[in-house]
């Protein structure tokens, strides 16, 4: 499978490769590893793809590189071409006396008899005294006497009614009203539920791993055994009109490729891009700004694929999608994304959930060339933020209907 699919999280150039193990005979998927981003505009783009005799494979956007690879490679394809040599023993099993404790408590550890679990974290400051001018007498809230009773308001129906609270104007030059409590202060006796400490295993063995055996699927490959093109499937799913492709393209020799590029797609997308350039004047936004937005959104969208930041690419592209919306929000989007960078590296370096692979979809492909921005789609899974609410308030002060 080889096209643009820009569908939620996803945001990239697919190449998937069904290739037949000649061991066992299966057919298996390898997806290119790092593809690159799609063309964040809206004008037409022409997506090329050339698979060389010495295995490289070069994925190129509107004639420009963005990617090469080796077919051979395992840093360039997922999973890799050529198989492991061997392989964990899927019936070799751990033995039942086998220690993966590196640390345990220390059998002879005693509990020291000064040691009180039970002391509070917390006591109160007695050192603490009252502050001057603390009114003990006014409550920190009253009934707001410039609220009056509905007109439609029924004692027998609703209940007696009550002005609703505000707050003591008197507490607010005051250090403070009502019932004076002594703060609280950390216990410095608290220690808590006692441990016996770690110490070295003596019994420890290490993490238990399944030996390697021979790979009975291993094989060793000169290059890929393509089998021959004989058809063109096309997989689209969108929520927008306006999409459309064609000119699609297969040939042995790259020249008639870049000849048929610049024929059938220079004219129409230089057109397109006048046309944008005259709308983009229209709508007040000028040269500059736009020359400066599309190489900095681009590399935006190039961040938003690296694969440490996939749990938060979501929010990453909805950021370049407000962006590419609002031009003056540029700036902010580019100090935003940084955040979101930073807060990642934290987690990762200080401890937190690592980021998940993402899979990619199941499809072939050969050296293929197509036109505009479609493909194929993953579904987007969304999730509803779920916010907290505060307590209903004290008093009822209108009718319930």
């Amino acid at each position: 499978m080889f096209g643009p699919d820009k569908c939620g999280a996803t945001n990239k150039v697919h190449f998937i490769l069904k290739h037949k193990n000649p061991k066992s005979g299966e057919y298996v998927e390898h997806h290119l590893k790092f593809p690159p981003s799609v063309p964040s505009d809206k004008l037409t783009h022409v997506y090329t793809a050339i698979l060389k005799h010495d295995n490289e494979l070069r994925i190129l956007i509107d004639g420009e590189e963005k990617k090469k690879a080796n077919f051979l490679s395992a840093d360039d394809f997922e999973p890799a071409l050529i198989p492991a040599k061997t392989i964990p023993d899927p019936d070799d099993k751990k033995p039942e006396d086998w220690d993966e404790r590196a640390k345990i408590p220390d059998p002879d550890a005693v509990k020291p008899d000064d040691w009180d679990e039970d002391a509070p974290m917390e006591i109160e400051d007695e050192e603490a005294e009252k502050p001057e001018g603390w009114l003990d007498d006014e409550p920190e809230e009253i009934d707001d006497p410039e609220a009056t009773k509905p007109e439609d308001w029924d004692d027998e129906e609703d209940g007696e009614w009550e002005a609703p609270k505000i707050d003591n104007p008197k507490c607010e030059a005051a250090p403070g009203c009502g019932e004076w409590k002594r703060p609280m202060k950390r216990n410095p006796s608290y220690k808590g539920k006692w441990h016996a400490p770690l110490i070295d295993n003596p019994n420890y063995k290490g993490i238990w791993k399944p030996q390697q055996i021979p790979n009975p699927n291993y094989f060793e490959l000169d290059k890929p055994d393509f089998e021959p093109i004989a058809a063109i499937g096309i997989e689209i799913w969108t929520m927008q009109d306006g999409i459309l492709f064609d000119n699609m393209l297969i040939a042995s020799d790259g020249k008639v490729a870049e000849t048929y590029r610049e024929t059938a797609w220079k004219p129409k997308f230089e057109v397109e891009k006048e046309k944008q350039k005259a709308e983009d004047e229209a709508a007040g936004l000028s040269d500059g700004l736009k020359g400066f937005q599309k190489p900095i959104f681009d590399l935006l969208y190039k961040i938003a694929d690296i694969p440490f930041l996939s749990a938060q690419k979501p929010k990453i592209l909805d950021l370049i999608e407000k962006g590419e919306k609002q031009p003056n929000l540029t700036i902010g989007i580019i100090v935003s994304v940084v955040v979101v960078i930073f807060t990642v590296l934290l987690k990762i370096i200080f401890g937190g959930k690592k980021p998940e692979k993402i899979t990619a979809e199941k499809k072939n492909t050969g050296e293929a060339e197509t036109s505009n921005n479609q493909g194929s789609s993953e579904e987007k899974e969304e999730q509803d933020d779920k916010e907290d609410t505060t307590a209903a308030p004290r008093r009822r002060t209108r009718r319930e209907n």
